[in-house]
């Protein structure tokens, strides 16, 4: 949508009015028909929905042409010109992503960099913690690995940690990513996503955005961001989280739109575990392989498992191996503690733990040691 219509330039005018929130906008859109004609309404008919100082300005703007905030959006439509590979779509226009039109709360508008085409695949969010386990970080992959494979775009943040992992899974797979940003289409936070953001758009996936261009990293803008992530998407995976943390406010709108919610349980001693035992004692749904995710969302997608890369072959264990790993069990453990379980020494136990983390079979995070998920 970059064609310069009246009725675009009065929707980028009208959503920097104060106030005017996507619910507001789409009772005004239900009422008077499209953006232009909000615009040109009286303040008579505006009254039920904007505020008196929203009213005043919407006035001064419609008195002086001259006004910055038109200034304003004749740069964006300027900048929209010059990018024809963003797209803007609005709510209620045809090529309006589906399943995000039902939320209450939808955008207004979209700005979509990208695949449009992305935005009406069959999603699964992906989020989680910015500074995961090892295992949480292999799960988060993993997961969107196999479910991209099979044919489920993975739709995330952009953040660092479980958000990556996702999106790296499904890139991995050869498959489609969503990333939702919570700032200006314009921009990548973080910076040192920049790249991961163009692999994302060379493989046939998008980036999307509800805030204006040049729109920063404003901590506000986060969990905004999260009831879109969850309204693209038939379901949200958590894959580890806090009990206090923005995953669980994207679960929380899941459950507001009434899509599925799956969590990963943990080790009852890893605090990045904690949120998804609290969504899980909450009626969310435990996964403990994507396949679980598969038969659940199946009716929403003739699921092949052929496309699925299949995994390589477990290693044969030794006898010695197997029994160091039974040790460990699953929770996260020192070379102190297995010393003490095993018998042996510690020099001869920390070369066979880089054998079995080289094989694949353990991860290492600082100075403790779990089994690969």
């Amino acid at each position: 949508m970059n064609d310069p219509s009246d009725c675009f330039v009065s929707l980028l005018t009208l959503l920097r009015l104060p106030g005017l929130g996507a619910s507001t906008y789409a009772d005004l859109h239900q009422h008077f028909g499209s953006a232009a004609a909000i615009y040109s309404a009286g303040a008579a008919q505006l009254r039920p929905w904007l505020e008196p100082s929203s009213l005043q300005l919407l006035q001064t703007l419609r008195d002086d042409p001259q006004h910055e905030w038109h200034s304003a959006v004749a740069a964006e439509m300027e900048w929209l010109a010059a990018h024809p590979d963003v797209s803007v779509v609005a709510w209620g226009s045809d090529d309006y992503p589906h399943l995000l039109a039902q939320v209450a709360s939808a955008p207004a508008l979209l700005y979509v960099r990208g695949a449009l085409a992305a935005l009406e695949l069959p999603q699964l969010a992906i989020v989680g913690s910015r500074n995961p386990s090892a295992g949480g970080r292999n799960n988060a992959h993993e997961f969107a690995r196999y479910l991209a494979g099979g044919g489920f775009a993975i739709t995330s943040g952009l953040a660092l940690g479980v958000d990556a992992c996702a999106h790296r899974g499904a890139l991995d797979a050869g498959g489609v990513t969503v990333g939702v940003l919570g700032t200006g289409i314009d921009r990548v936070y973080p910076a040192r996503h920049r790249d991961l953001a163009a692999e994302i758009l060379d493989n046939g996936g998008a980036l999307v955005s509800e805030f204006p261009l040049g729109t920063g990293s404003v901590a506000s803008n986060f969990p905004r961001r999260n009831r879109i992530i969850s309204g693209l998407s038939l379901g949200t995976l958590v894959a580890e989280a806090a009990v206090k943390s923005g995953s669980l406010i994207t679960a929380r709108y899941a459950l507001e739109q009434e899509r599925e919610v799956f969590a990963i349980p943990g080790s009852i001693h890893n605090p990045m575990a904690k949120g998804c035992h609290a969504l899980i004692k909450r009626g969310a749904k435990l996964v403990e392989s994507a396949s679980d995710i598969v038969e659940e969302l199946g009716g929403a997608l003739a699921f092949k498992s052929q496309q699925i890369t299949p995994s390589s072959p477990a290693k044969t264990l030794s006898a010695g191996d197997q029994r160091l790993l039974d040790l460990m069990g699953y929770d996260p453990v020192s070379l102190d503690t297995l010393c003490q379980r095993s018998g042996i020494d510690a020099g001869t136990l920390a070369a066979q733990l880089m054998d079995l983390e080289l094989d694949g079979c353990i991860t290492q995070n600082g100075s403790y040691f779990c089994r690969a998920q």
